[in-house]
């Protein structure tokens, strides 16, 4: 079993250190907006953040299907010059992490777009690594990483 609190103590430090006066943060529909809203009320700072959902950018709907996304992106700030630090739960494949850079893109050209995750692990298939990140966690790609609130609002990190 992965320990939560070690990753979620790295994440929160990197991004700490990693936020400026242009920093704005956006996490991706579903498991990227939970960690999102946990670094937003554990950070205890006035930050700008924002939400995308990637269904309509994903390269993959022969796979996965369209998704029927139950919220949209959320983007209520301008972009421009920003820099940005995306957030997400995990990183494996980067399609999710391609089809969100492509939706902020939508809304304007940030000056640096930069990749927080809570686990990074193996399998990528685009050239897109984290910048800022929890920890690494390589396991077999039949198993899957989840990511969810524990019942004292903590992240908790588990493989199923």
């Amino acid at each position: 079993m992965p320990d939560s609190k070690l990753l979620t103590e790295s994440l929160l430090k990197q991004v700490v250190a990693a936020i400026d006066s242009d920093t704005l943060l956006i996490g991706i529909q579903s498991g990227g907006v939970v960690v999102l809203d946990y670094l937003i009320k554990k950070l205890g700072i006035d930050v700008a953040s924002a939400t995308v959902d990637v269904s309509l950018h994903r390269d993959d709907f022969e796979i996965r299907g369209l998704a029927k996304s139950k919220k949209s992106t959320s983007i209520d700030v301008d972009v421009n010059g920003r820099n940005v630090i995306l957030v997400d739960d995990v990183v494996q494949s980067g399609r999710t992490a391609r089809a969100a850079i492509n939706e902020i893109y939508d809304f304007g050209r940030p000056k640096t777009v930069r990749l927080a995750v809570l686990v990074d692990r193996a399998g990528r298939e685009l050239p897109i690594e984290p910048q800022i990140m929890g920890g690494l966690i390589d396991i077999p790609t039949n198993n899957k990483i989840a990511v969810r609130l524990d019942t004292n609002k903590e992240l908790e990190v588990y493989v199923a």
